[in-house]
């Protein structure tokens, strides 16, 4: 069966627009934009993108009590971002949301563009509460979209992906911390490249190209650059950061409680990094049996986890040399910490964190049914999908394959009943067409 024609377009379309991503650009008239989620990711957009001239930012957040507490602290004044340089000095950078509501009716008024900047297991709510109010010609970004966000979109839009334009990131461009709710956010890098997919619908017409307006929002870094489709982005190395780095951690745990909170990355032992590689090597297997079933899908910008450190980070790490060295000596990585609850004597991991309750549904469940519908082994995988499952109480994995009784929570081609890849490009590309 010959690949959809969305799958050329969207080749093409990266051909042509590559040359222009570095552009520089200037909003002439008022960009509407919202930002659904009150995390950290939230907070950090929130500031670079009001900031910016002529955007006008809302922010809806569904989380009990927040748009409350966000709106009582920007009573007090600007909602303010925080980063030490590498001279060791500290930027502050001041800037507030217009509104911020838990009501998505009053938060899509007037919106050309709808950031989805939260959890992916919180990407449905905030999708289905703007559903009624989606318009012509509106973008709908996911800040990440996360392995399957375009699938989920598409499902649950319907006959609205016509009018509209999907672009899902594939990581978020920040790391950054809240450090008091809605008045100040704590960054702690930029990546130097992120990559985007794009999908449009038949009956959207574009009143602004997409990567540049996207780029002058979030601002000059990191750079966005397009990927070739999106399976390239559902299958890209930066989606499996952290459930190789927590089932090698923890998988021999004897459960005593530890004296202090362990590094996430400056620590991470050579087991740690070796499984991160096995996983990555399938991933990359993954793509390469894509690209032998579909000889023109270009699925190169799947590439292994140690080029992709290279690649996103190439001047934040000083030692390149191994996949464990990118982690202990990436600047960007230097300040984060296992998730541990507190207990009476010490610390003990908290499983709950999204490194496993968003990262595995999320992220590894979806690359493991892409994998699934294209005939590829993933033993390194399956281990760590079948640990986390028993930590967190779910059944994807069941044997080797995704037939397990929670599979219809997350949003793998399997939650869809999609069986081949044949039915998964056919199901997405349906109605949609390459930006123009």
């Amino acid at each position: 069966m010959k690949t959809p024609t969305g799958v050329n377009k969207e080749i093409e379309r990266r051909e042509e627009e590559k040359n222009v991503l570095n552009t520089s650009i200037v909003m002439d008239t008022k960009l509407k934009i919202l930002i659904c989620g009150g995390g950290n990711g939230a907070h950090c957009l929130s500031v670079f993108a009001s900031q910016r001239k002529n955007i006008e930012v809302n922010i809806l957040t569904l989380h009990e009590g927040s748009a409350y507490l966000w709106n009582n602290s920007l009573k007090e004044g600007c909602l303010t971002i925080s980063a030490t340089q590498p001279d060791g000095s500290e930027e502050t950078i001041e800037s507030s949301p217009s509104f911020v509501t838990n009501d998505a009716a009053a938060a899509m008024d007037q919106i050309q563009v709808v950031f989805i900047v939260a959890p992916a297991y919180r990407h449905e709510l905030y999708i289905r509460s703007i559903l009624p109010y989606i318009k012509p010609n509106m973008f709908i970004i996911g800040l990440p979209g996360h392995a399957g966000f375009e699938l989920q979109c598409k499902y649950i839009l319907g006959d609205k992906c016509r009018i509209c334009t999907i672009v899902g990131f594939d990581s978020l461009p920040w790391g950054c911390r809240v450090v008091d709710y809605g008045k100040h956010v704590r960054l702690l890098g930029k990546k130097d490249v992120v990559y985007a997919t794009i999908l449009t619908g038949i009956d959207c017409k574009l009143p602004f190209q997409v990567v540049e307006t996207i780029q002058y929002i979030l601002g000059e870094k990191p750079v966005i650059k397009l990927a070739s489709n999106f399976l390239s982005v559902s299958l890209m190395a930066g989606s499996i950061l952290h459930p190789p780095l927590m089932y090698g951690k923890w998988k021999d745990w004897d459960g005593q409680p530890l004296t202090e909170v362990p590094s996430y990355f400056t620590t991470v032992s050579e087991e740690q990094a070796e499984i991160m590689s096995n996983l990555s090597d399938e991933l990359v297997d993954t793509a390469k049996r894509i690209s032998y079933l579909k000889r023109d899908m270009d699925m190169s910008d799947v590439i292994h986890i140690h080029d992709w450190f290279k690649q996103r980070y190439y001047k934040q790490i000083s030692d390149d040399s191994s996949v464990m060295t990118c982690m202990r000596t990436n600047q960007s990585y230097s300040q984060f910490v296992h998730p541990m609850k507190v207990v009476d004597n010490g610390y003990v991991p908290d499983f709950e964190y999204r490194y496993i309750t968003e990262d595995i549904p999320f992220g590894l469940v979806v690359m493991k049914g892409i994998a699934e519908i294209v005939s590829v082994q993933t033993p390194t995988m399956d281990k760590i999908i079948k640990w986390a499952q028993c930590n967190i109480g779910k059944e994807y994995l069941v044997g080797e394959s995704l037939k397990g009784k929670d599979i219809k929570e997350v949003r793998a081609p399997q939650s869809y009943g999609i069986k081949s890849l044949d039915e998964l490009l056919n199901f997405i590309y349906f109605n949609m067409r390459s930006a123009d």
